[in-house]
C-alpha cells in the first residue's frame, strides 16, 4: 500500500463510512475526522463519507466536517435512527463492500450484523479507549480504536 492509499483508499472495495457525530465528536475524545477517514480508507476506497449531527450542532462543527470532505446530515430527531436507516440502505442497495461505523453506541450493532449477513465486511471505529463499545467491536469483522 502506498503512502496516499491510506488517505484515499488503496483497495478496490467500496467503503461506506457513517459517523455518529453526537457520540464521537465530543471534547473528551478529541476526535480527528481525518483519522476516522484514514481508518475507513485502510479497508478500501471511501464512496460514502457522512457525519450525522443533530440540529444543535454548531456551524463551526458543520463547516469543519464539510471542509474535510464529509457529507453532513442534520437531523431534527434522533441521529441514530437516520444514520442506521441510511447505513442499512447503503448495504441493501449494494452501494458498498465494507460498512464502517464510527460510534460508541450499541444501537448500531444490528446494522453491522445486517451488513455481515449481506456479505459486507464491517468495521467499528471507536473514538478512543474510553469510548469503545465491546458490543460493536464484537459485532464487526474488524475494529479500530482511535489513538491506539
Amino acid at each position: 500500500m502506498g503512502l496516499l492509499d491510506g488517505l484515499f483508499g488503496g483497495g478496490t472495495d467500496r467503503v461506506a463510512l457513517f459517523v455518529d457525530g453526537p457520540n464521537v465528536l465530543r471534547s473528551e475524545f478529541d476526535t480527528d475526522l481525518d483519522e476516522v477517514r484514514a481508518a475507513a480508507a485502510a479497508m478500501g476506497r471511501p464512496v460514502i463519507t457522512r457525519v450525522y449531527l443533530d440540529e444543535q450542532a454548531s456551524s463551526g462543527l458543520i463547516q469543519a466536517a464539510e471542509a474535510r470532505g464529509y457529507e453532513v446530515v442534520i437531523t431534527s430527531g434522533d441521529v441514530d435512527v437516520k444514520m442506521a436507516v441510511d447505513a442499512a440502505t447503503a448495504v441493501t442497495d449494494g452501494d458498498c463492500d465494507v460498512l464502517a461505523v464510527a460510534s460508541r453506541d450499541t444501537d448500531f450493532k444490528p446494522v453491522l450484523e445486517l451488513a455481515a449477513r449481506r456479505g459486507c465486511r464491517t468495521l467499528a471505529i471507536a473514538p478512543g479507549t474510553h469510548g469503545r463499545s465491546d458490543a460493536l467491536r464484537n459485532a464487526a469483522h474488524e475494529a479500530v480504536t482511535l489513538g491506539e
